[in-house]
């Protein structure tokens, strides 16, 4: 699985850094988004599909591949 992250669509809110935390993360200067982890392991998938369902800009998409 991979992970893709509309950087555009972004409005810096913050779910999926709480979601997975391993995954995302916010840049300091404008909160916008940051993918730490484009393949995370099946151990972090429940997090990273919790951040997809709950992202508000819907910035973000697990590819499964």
């Amino acid at each position: 699985m991979r992970v893709e992250l509309d950087e555009p669509k972004c409005v810096a809110a913050g779910q999926c850094v709480m979601a997975s935390p391993e995954v995302f993360d916010q840049r300091e200067e404008d909160g916008v988004a940051i993918l730490l982890e484009e393949r995370p392991g099946d151990e972090l998938l429940d997090g990273v599909r919790e951040a997809v369902a709950v992202c508000p800009a819907a910035a973000l998409r697990l590819v499964e591949e």
